[in-house]
């Protein structure tokens, strides 16, 4: 084990949150460290490579906002940016603002211990690094921690596996072969049609069918990029205060309250413009009641029946047991059309169960597939596996994997009871995977700073949430949650898809712009909710 690194902040991870929140403090001149698993910045964008990974909010906006130059240097190509172009974009922060030179990378951290006689934090890691910092600041991502499918037998199968979040950087070839692809999720939607393109046979296992639309992706005209780099700064703001961080007409009206024939050309426009939130914000209780909700859904189950050409597959195809939205909407480039092709096979494994993986594939209740390969488009431990990998130790020992055994507890989604001068970026309880996560990402880090700025200002060493401040949070972002069907639906929001995780909605869904605001407001009044410990 080295040395420790003296510095004011330690940083896990370098994706979008990590990388902005360095430039942030290095700009209020603390010292700073990174530490990153990977060999080089991007975080999300750096795992996830599999074929058709791309993000499913528009480009011009899903990038950074604090700096001007950099809006109107950089130039995005298509209308939903592809997974290289976006760590292109990461890679040219990251030099531009020579902020590689704080980061170690390589190196994954196991275990971080809060010193109560010192006040300050080590963070130790798997290379043996170990930083002695103030502040620990957790930028970890919140879809960063990849599962696999709950089958014995994984590693039985003779042919090789891969995982959408670890997909191999020199990509993979099935052309010829004879694939499985396990999940339909984001993942598995994106890829399953490229998939299909190399395959010579493809079946996918499916255990709940996925509300998902066509991306209409297309490049960007020269006159639709000049005109966003014009107006950026109104759209910006529009961005901050809206409820998604992606700016839509606010709604006025009940589903219900219009006549199908209404309803239907407004939810075929926001189809058209392949806008996940136009069709979820285009009536006002379309996620708080479920007969307006059905609306939605059975708009998009239409759709279905039309695109798949055997009935029987496209109500397979078609989800039921949830309403639209509680799980996250896909984004799809011929994703249905893919099922009208002979070669691809769907296994319903709500019927016919998974037993098993064995030598040659998999086996069900019913038959065993044979495959060349596998893939896992199984999903993550979101908002809190990555942070439950690590052995996170506040006062008194105190474990947070064990403080968060009955579900994530914070104050407002940035501190932790029991956990001083620790912030989490996009953590539980915020908006975070509800939203354009680059506009809340900025918003945390943005306020992570200043919170340190006003700190040292004020000649104050230590911030801790109050244990009322947090019970009074995780008690509102429930009651919040509760008004709307997302508890309804088994979903990764609600921690269903990792088994004995509890089943809390951990996220804040009382929107992006009214969030802010209440982060604004504990700010302004001297950081209410929080115990400040002078020098």
């Amino acid at each position: 084990m080295s040395e420790p690194r003296t510095v004011d902040a330690v940083i896990v991870g370098a994706g979008l949150s990590g990388l902005y929140q360095l430039h942030r403090l290095r700009e209020a001149g603390l010292s700073v460290r990174v530490l990153e698993a990977a060999d080089d910045v991007g975080g999300t964008w750096y795992w996830n490579r599999y074929p058709g990974a791309r993000c499913d909010v528009e480009s011009m906006s899903y990038s950074y906002s604090f700096s001007p130059e950099l809006e109107q240097e950089w130039t995005w190509t298509e209308k939903y940016p592809t997974q290289p172009e976006i760590l292109k974009y990461v890679r040219h922060v990251a030099d531009r603002f020579d902020l590689r030179r704080d980061i170690t990378f390589g190196t994954r951290v196991t275990s971080a211990a809060y010193d109560e006689t010192t006040g300050r934090w080590l963070v130790i890691s798997d290379s043996g690094d170990v930083v002695d910092a103030r502040f620990l600041i957790m930028a970890t991502g919140c879809l960063s921690a990849s599962k696999t499918p709950e089958v014995p037998g994984l590693d039985r199968f003779q042919g090789p596996t891969y995982h959408t979040g670890h997909w191999p950087h020199d990509g993979v070839d099935f052309t010829g072969q004879r694939v499985g692809v396990i999940g339909t999720g984001s993942s598995g939607i994106q890829s399953i049609p490229i998939l299909a393109e190399q395959a010579a046979d493809l079946t996918v296992f499916q255990r709940t069918p996925n509300f998902s639309m066509p991306a209409g992706n297309r490049p960007l005209t020269e006159d639709e990029i000049r005109e966003m780099k014009a107006n950026y700064r109104a759209w910006r703001e529009a961005q901050r205060t809206s409820a998604f961080g992606v700016p839509v007409r606010p709604a006025t009206h009940s589903a219900l309250e219009v006549s199908e024939e209404e309803r239907n050309a407004v939810y075929q426009d926001g189809w058209d413009q392949g806008n996940l939130v136009a069709i979820l914000g285009s009536y006002t209780d379309t996620l708080t009641n479920k007969e307006a909700n059905d609306t939605a859904a059975e708009f998009v189950r239409d759709k279905i029946r039309r695109i798949v050409k055997d009935p029987e597959l496209a109500e397979t195809l078609s989800p039921r047991s949830f309403p639209y939205g509680t799980k996250r909407p896909c984004l799809d480039t011929g994703y249905y059309e893919t099922f009208n092709k002979e070669h691809v096979h769907l296994v319903d494994v709500r019927k016919t169960p998974l037993v098993e993986l064995t030598e040659r594939g998999v086996r069900t209740s019913e038959q065993e597939y044979e495959f060349d390969a596998i893939v896992f488009a199984t999903g993550f431990d979101a908002m809190t596996g990555a942070l439950a990998a690590i052995d996170i130790r506040g006062r008194n020992g105190l474990s947070l994997k064990e403080k968060w055994g009955e579900g994530p507890r914070t104050y407002l989604g940035l501190a932790i009871a029991g956990f001083p001068n620790l912030f989490t970026i996009t953590g539980p309880l915020s908006p975070s995977v509800l939203s354009n996560m680059i506009v809340s990402i900025e918003q945390h880090v943005d306020w992570v700073t200043d919170c340190i700025t006003w700190m040292q200002e004020h000649g104050k060493t230590a911030i801790e949430t109050t244990t009322e401040a947090e019970d009074a949070w995780v008690e509102h972002v429930a009651e919040v949650g509760a008004y709307t069907l997302y508890p309804t639906a088994d979903s990764w929001y609600m921690g269903s898809n990792v088994p004995g995780k509890p089943r809390v909605f951990m996220a804040y869904i009382g929107g992006v712009g009214t969030y802010r605001q209440q982060c604004d407001q504990v700010a302004a009044d001297g950081y209410r909710g929080f115990t400040l410990t002078p020098a």
